[in-house]
């Protein structure tokens, strides 16, 4: 029999009988992992003043309406929540603790290595992560209420709704991240339920049931011999009994954030802002470090007591510190705490594929002496977006020059960067050195553009009858104008002589002015442009009629908020143009900060630029730079090592050409330095793949995933995570397998195994057994 079931949604209380198969699909479904992630989304906006606690509490309670539920303290024979539903009791007994803000740490304090003694069945946090869920089978002589205060007492006397005991109760499934920990058998199997299991040990002494004398007291301590009516803990439990889910950071709290320790943030926070405190002054230090952690700690006031440090101070005057730094209101992270976060972690080479969190890659110290100069006058804050946004510009100013790739086809430096931004985030950074940069093309293109208007003058002049002048040679005009018809850029690029033509927007929804009349011209234009040889051009009957194919040679820069670009491309996610175009973006700046500080673009750097800008004009024919191509050879690398540790195939589809915009970037640089190449070029150009991917993965990667898959999967925000990193030193095929589960991926056809033989043959990994393995060699990529 059925000890508890499950049901569709509270709004068609329909319920089936709970399987351990039925709860992990729903757990699973992507329908889950979307409200427990919109749930958590609307938290934070709460937290960060965006919404009211009404809001909060009415828009909470409309989502989750739509999650599966199952009822933990009944099974029904004929109907959920009817009058003739004959209700069976199911000897389990659910804590809720909704709410409960260190529900995880108390877990791991009170509870965690003692699920069996105790006969818990599933610790879970709640589908609105702001408490959590304890089901526990009910200790023999105790009533629901009581077995409920029990297991409270031993969790420190916390906090729970008394009103949880009837047996119509339905508690929502979360998202299978959620679940710390679950035994299947104690919670589905009938055979294995301990009212069946008979011992001949002393029944559990009864827990106090009254008020607690001491509100500190700590929890008490289970005698060593288990209780009557629980199973012995140790030996002889049935195969299959226990499914423990290690999921990261699940069960204890974090213990660095985006890769770099809470110690090591602290201690650089002292060296930022004058030291570590003295007595006299260490509450107000203290309390200015709180309010800036919790901007990284969730606000969590648990969090931040386990990483504040002391000072001599005693932890009830910490406490009060940290209760009233939550207390204040969110500001978001502070330009001193953005900076700290752009450090390099000290435990990291600075090769790593990806960033799996909401910072981009941070910007190697050590640059180029072009892009150093390029960035000189830049505030730090946008530097990063001018060394990504300066180089179509810089790449207009080559003529014929190819550059031969690995796959021993010969590319010219087409390179399109989209710079994505939060609206007055800062994008008008790049338009001073770009301007600088485009100077003396537009000298002249404008001496061209004179000429011809003056053509045009003359032919106007003349009669239908009478004839016209013939088109001036050499009208090489490379800066075009965003509303500029497809017949006039037809002709721009056929007039070049090999030069590129380059437009800069201001708004990528511009770009929708050259659509002519295909509707896509504009983003096929993009995918032309990038592939090598292709050709964009028409042919038309009439004489009047521009008819040319010339080589598309097209560069340019162009400006967008985060939701317009996502929109703008939400066509063609699948289509190639997003692959074909370098990002980058600028990090949201703090409310009420101070404006940056701009140097100045005169002519001392004109002439600084001179030498570089003349190196890439004067530059021609094919160029061979065996530095760059043994780079990219060390990338494409990079990038296939750490594919197939995610197993992220949007990532994986999305490094291809990353790493040929990545490479023309050094191609580039080289030249632009005479041809010599700089051992900073290699270390600069590694940061901009890893920052272009980044962007890609941030903005584009859940929408790709979902065009990939149809229907659509939620994979985070955080991009690709190395499976091999969430796995134990020592780990079986089932593990694997539920790590898989938890990143969105199948194990269908046998995936999972394919990527182990992939693992044991590249030497991440040695089988050890037929089902478990352990790490041979692990370095991050």
């Amino acid at each position: 029999m059925a000890r508890i079931d499950i049901g569709q949604n509270i709004m068609k209380p329909k319920v089936v009988p709970a399987t351990a198969e039925g709860f992990f699909q729903a757990a699973d479904d992507r329908k889950t992992g979307r409200i427990c992630a919109d749930l958590a989304d609307m938290l934070e906006q709460k937290l960060r003043g965006e919404m009211t606690e009404d809001e909060y509490k009415e828009a909470k309670g409309k989502l989750k309406r739509g999650c599966r539920f199952y009822t933990p303290h009944a099974h029904f024979n004929k109907g959920y929540k009817r009058s003739d539903g004959e209700p069976v009791d199911s000897g389990k007994a659910v804590i809720d603790m909704d709410g409960c803000a260190d529900f995880a740490q108390r877990y791991e304090q009170h509870l965690k290595g003692r699920e069996k003694e105790l006969g818990i069945n599933m610790v879970n946090i709640s589908v609105s992560s702001t408490g959590g869920h304890v089901l526990f089978d009910i200790p023999e002589g105790l009533s629901r209420e009581e077995a409920q205060q029990w297991m409270a007492h031993l969790m420190g006397d916390v906090a729970y709704d008394k009103a949880v005991h009837e047996p119509e109760r339905a508690i929502y499934i979360p998202c299978r991240e959620y679940i710390l920990y679950i035994d299947e058998a104690l919670m589905f199997g009938d055979e294995l339920h301990p009212a069946e299991v008979k011992s001949e040990e002393s029944p559990l002494p009864a827990p106090p049931l009254g008020e607690c004398s001491d509100a500190k007291s700590v929890a008490p301590q289970m005698p060593s011999t288990p209780p009557k009516g629980f199973r012995p803990p140790g030996t002889g439990e049935p195969k299959g009994v226990q499914r423990l889910l290690k999921v990261e950071g699940a069960g204890r709290f974090p213990t660095a954030f985006r890769g770099i320790s809470y110690s090591e943030i602290i201690k650089e926070w002292w060296q930022r802002t004058g030291g570590e405190p003295q007595e006299g002054e260490r509450n107000v230090k203290l309390y200015q470090l709180a309010v800036n952690l919790k901007a990284i700690c969730d606000n969590n006031p648990a969090l931040l007591m386990q990483i504040m440090p002391r000072l001599g101070l005693g932890e009830q005057e910490v406490k009060n510190i940290v209760d009233s730094a939550c207390r204040e209101t969110p500001k978001g992270i502070s330009k001193t705490m953005r900076e700290i976060l752009s450090m390099k972690p000290a435990d990291s080479d600075g090769e790593s594929a990806a960033s799996p969190d909401g910072v981009p890659p941070a910007m190697p110290e050590k640059l180029p002496k072009l892009i150093q100069l390029l960035t000189s006058n830049t505030p730090a804050e946008y530097r990063a977006a001018v060394a990504h946004a300066v180089f179509p510009a810089l790449a207009t100013h080559l003529c014929g020059v190819r550059f031969r790739y690995t796959d021993n086809v010969e590319h010219e430096a087409t390179l399109m960067n989209c710079l994505m931004a939060g609206t007055g985030g800062g994008k008008g950074c790049i338009d001073e050195p770009i301007r600088h940069i485009m100077a003396d093309i537009k000298r002249r293109d404008k001496e061209n553009e004179d000429r011809e208007k003056e053509w045009k003058k003359e032919n106007n002049k003349r009669g239908d009858n009478k004839d016209k002048m013939l088109r001036p040679e050499g009208l090489v005009i490379q800066i075009i104008d965003s509303d500029m018809t497809k017949p006039a850029l037809v002709t721009r690029m056929d007039e070049a002589e090999g030069h590129f033509v380059y437009v800069k927007l201001n708004e990528i929804d511009l770009f929708e002015q050259l659509k002519g009349q295909t509707g896509k011209q504009h983003f096929q234009l993009m995918c032309l442009a990038f592939d090598p040889g292709a050709e964009y051009g028409q042919t038309r009957v009439g004489t009047q009629s521009v008819t040319a194919r010339p080589v598309c040679r097209f560069n340019w820069n162009a400006c967008t908020t985060i939701l317009k670009g996502r929109r703008f491309f939400s066509k063609v996610l699948t289509d190639g143009p997003i692959s074909r175009i370098n990002f980058c973006t600028i990090p949201p700046e703090e409310i009420g900060c101070e404006q940056p500080v701009y140097g100045a673009y005169d002519a001392a750097f004109d002439e600084a630029l001179k030498p570089y800008i003349d190196a890439l004009v004067s530059a021609r024919g094919p160029i061979d730079c065996p530095q760059a191509f043994r780079l990219i050879g060390k990338l494409q690398r990079e990038c296939a090592d750490f594919a197939r540790l995610s197993q992220n195939e949007t990532y994986w589809n999305l490094s291809h050409r990353a790493c040929v915009i990545a490479w023309l970037k050094a191609c580039v640089l080289y030249v632009a330095n005479g041809c010599k190449w700089e051992k900073s070029i290699e270390e600069f150009v590694r940061w901009s793949l890893n920052y272009d991917l980044w962007c890609k993965m941030q903005f584009f990667g859940e929408d790709i995933e979902r065009a990939n898959n149809g229907e659509g999967s939620r994979i985070g925000s955080r991009g690709p995570r190395n499976l091999l990193e969430l796995l134990p030193d020592e780990f079986t095929l089932e593990d694997a397998k539920r790590v898989r589960r938890q990143q969105g991926l199948s194990n269908e056809n046998n995936r999972c195994q394919k990527m182990i033989r992939t693992w044991v043959n590249r030497h991440y990994v040695i089988q050890n057994t037929e089902y478990s393995f352990f790490k041979e060699r692990y370095t991050s990529v």
